[in-house]
């Protein structure tokens, strides 16, 4: 699902580049934005947000686990990167310590604005919300307002799998052959799209590229 979600986004929605399984590290990012700094940084991964120190929470690359401490070693504030969206579990979930988590610590680093989940989400809602989201960014520069019409949207059941196609407002996904047996599904509940909240400025701003 995770390599839909970036075919559909770097591919067909945004110019941009994408890295998969073992070619997804940090080393490999800082490299591809240190040859052209997009402005939009995506990472669909797993997160795991734990109380206590820093170290304890991570984001998961393919070789190594980036803990919050490490998080601007990425170097996403040279040039500051204008969103940065964090799809995976709750990665806007925090403490005392680290308020807001992930999303937080990535705005203290020098992103603009990011984009973050409260909890454990549902690939196939986050398919669907991020698909719409990042297509209604392309007419809707405010970030907050982008959301804004997605998540109504989702709740007014425009995004959903039917058929086995990816249904969204502004038109449809095929799921390849390996999804073509999901059940359709609907997104209205709270649970596939309130998880998701943006932190930092939500100002319009003009977007170089995509990643």
């Amino acid at each position: 699902m995770i390599w839909l979600l970036l075919c559909a986004i770097a591919d067909k929605l945004w110019q941009g580049e994408s890295f998969l399984n073992s070619t997804f590290t940090p080393a490999n990012l800082k490299a591809a934005r240190a040859d052209q700094p997009f402005g939009i940084f995506h990472l669909a991964t797993h997160g795991e947000f734990k109380s206590g120190q820093p170290e304890n929470s991570y984001i998961q690359f393919w070789n190594t686990r980036l803990s919050l401490a490490q998080i601007r070693q990425l170097g996403l504030h040279n040039p500051p990167v204008e969103l940065m969206v964090l799809s995976a579990c709750r990665t806007a979930l925090g403490n005392e310590e680290a308020e807001l988590g992930f999303t937080g610590l990535a705005v203290q680093a020098g992103v603009k604005s990011a984009l973050g989940s409260l909890w454990y989400v549902s690939d196939e809602g986050t398919l669907g919300l991020m698909t719409t989201f990042y297509r209604n960014l392309k007419e809707v520069p405010i970030k907050a307002e982008a959301l804004r019409q997605t998540q109504l949207a989702m709740i007014q059941g425009q995004v959903k799998i039917e058929n086995g196609q990816l249904i969204t407002p502004n038109g449809t996904i095929t799921l390849p052959e390996e999804l073509a047996g999901i059940e359709d599904k609907e997104f209205t509940h709270p649970y596939f799209w309130s998880a998701f909240t943006l932190v930092g400025s939500v100002l319009p701003r003009a977007y170089s590229g995509f990643r």
